[in-house]
């Protein structure tokens, strides 16, 4: 059954001034079919549109941001030592430079390990997308454009994560193994500008669960004029 559905609210001021008026696509006759069982090459589709209840893409996400997000901070801090030192020993706390820099590298380690995942399941959760049709983002893209770059974003920022947990590793049981600041200005540098672009690419996945309704059935029952409350389990 496909779920494209007309967004009448959100999708009605396009290019030319003109509401969006695409109808219900074929497979959404009546309000149940948006919420019974999908029959997609023998496998069962839930009402988001997946065979599991909730998408598994989006945790494994905030999982692989936050982790790579600690490693960098925690870099920054043991690179930073020096100068806060005083400060851990005013306040009693019982940490060395190299405990932060340990705990940077194997968060680091964690991030690359388990964004392959977090790649593996949008790609997946991505074929079985059904956005809202007649809608455009805040950005000014359309659902399918939105998704095109979220994808291969998200293999770029894979690969970007690996390659800096080589150089990472590299910086540990090499370059840097006899230096109290265990990564180098550089590495830091570009960790902080790795935010900006994990941002940005997060900022499109949400649009695509917020704009678009992607496996979100409350979504695309209230552009198909029903009330989830009524509908909903």
């Amino acid at each position: 059954m496909d779920l494209w559905i007309a967004h009448g609210a959100r999708g009605s001021g396009d290019a030319g001034g003109n509401s969006v008026t695409e109808p219900l696509t074929q497979g959404l006759s009546d309000t149940v079919g948006a919420l019974e069982a999908i029959q997609l090459g023998g496998m069962s589709l839930g009402a988001n549109g997946l065979p599991y209840g909730l998408p598994i893409h989006p945790n494994l996400v905030h999982l692989s941001i936050g982790l790579f997000v600690i490693a960098i901070a925690c870099d920054g801090v043991g690179a930073l030592y020096p100068v806060e030192k005083r400060v851990f020993r005013f306040l009693a706390l019982p940490v060395t430079r190299a405990g932060f820099h340990d705990v940077g590298w194997y968060n680091l380690l964690a991030s690359a390990v388990i964004s392959f995942f977090t790649v593996a399941a949008g790609a997946y959760e991505m074929l079985l997308a059904r956005p809202l049709v007649g809608v455009r983002s805040d950005f000014g893209l359309d659902a399918v454009t939105t998704m095109l770059w979220h994808g291969v974003g998200g293999v770029l920022l894979l690969m970007a994560i690996v390659a800096m947990t080589v150089w990472r590793g590299l910086q540990r049981f090499s370059w840097r193994r006899d230096y109290g600041r265990q990564v180098q200005w550089l590495y830091l540098v570009a960790g902080v500008l790795m935010f900006a672009l994990l941002g940005l690419h997060g900022t499109l996945g949400a649009q695509l669960a917020a704009e678009f309704g992607v496996h979100v059935s409350a979504d695309q029952l209230l552009a198909a004029g029903m009330d989830p409350r009524e509908v909903l389990p």
